[in-house]
């Protein structure tokens, strides 16, 4: 059976300054649907933006994607009707859920050709965004996180474009199970798993480092 996905919406922002907790913050996390095509470049999308360079954006995390089936369940938990990009997304989707989608999956929309990275690994300014202090680990919790794309072949795309998958990994390690383990952290993830995980060519260096890491100092 062919497998179906799409865009719900195409997402893109400059970072602004809120204020979270009494302080003034900058973020990149606040984006808006982007009308028509947009250029995806190496590093990120046309009219996007990260206010922190060293967490955020970058080859490896090009695209934020988001799947769209897990906003009614955010929808009930927050008691409110979310916008799309409600998670800093660039692409709200559907079809793609972290537990099947796989590390080094690659992936076509529109002109851009895309290779699935990493987890997104939630950080304290999703909270800002949603007035919710513990929404990191709520998100872990639930591992409705998303995940990352880096981009092998650059191009423009839109709300219409289609979604093909090219190619899945051969090692099928689901986005799901990386941050799993990133959660558990050094003390509690699994040596035998983070050995595997290491050996997919496609998963992105800044986890990988952080991995060996755990291992070495295990």
């Amino acid at each position: 059976m062919e497998e179906k996905y799409g865009i719900v919406s195409v997402n893109v922002g400059k970072p602004i300054t809120v204020e979270y907790l009494g302080k003034p913050l900058t973020t990149g996390i606040y984006k808006y649907p982007a009308p028509g095509e947009v250029f995806v470049g190496i590093t990120q999308m046309d009219g996007d933006g990260q206010a922190d360079l060293k967490h955020h954006g970058g080859p490896d995390k090009a695209v934020c994607v988001y799947p769209y089936e897990h906003y009614a369940y955010w929808e009930r938990q927050l008691d409110k009707k979310l916008d799309y990009s409600a998670f800093g997304e660039n692409l709200t989707v559907t079809g793609l859920l972290e537990t099947e989608v796989c590390i080094g999956d690659i992936f076509e929309i529109g002109e851009v050709v895309v290779q699935v990275s990493q987890p997104r690994f939630p950080c304290f300014k999703i909270s800002s965004k949603h007035a919710v202090k513990d929404f990191p680990a709520r998100v872990l919790d639930t591992g409705y996180s998303g995940f990352y794309l880096r981009v092998l072949q650059e191009g423009r795309l839109s709300k219409d474009s289609a979604i093909v998958k090219r190619s899945s990994h051969p090692m099928r390690v689901p986005v799901a199970s990386v941050l799993e383990q990133q959660a558990l952290g050094k003390r509690q993830a699994d040596r035998e798993t983070l050995k595997r995980m290491l050996e997919v060519d496609a998963l992105a260096p800044n986890v990988k480092a952080s991995f060996t890491e755990w291992l070495q100092e295990g």
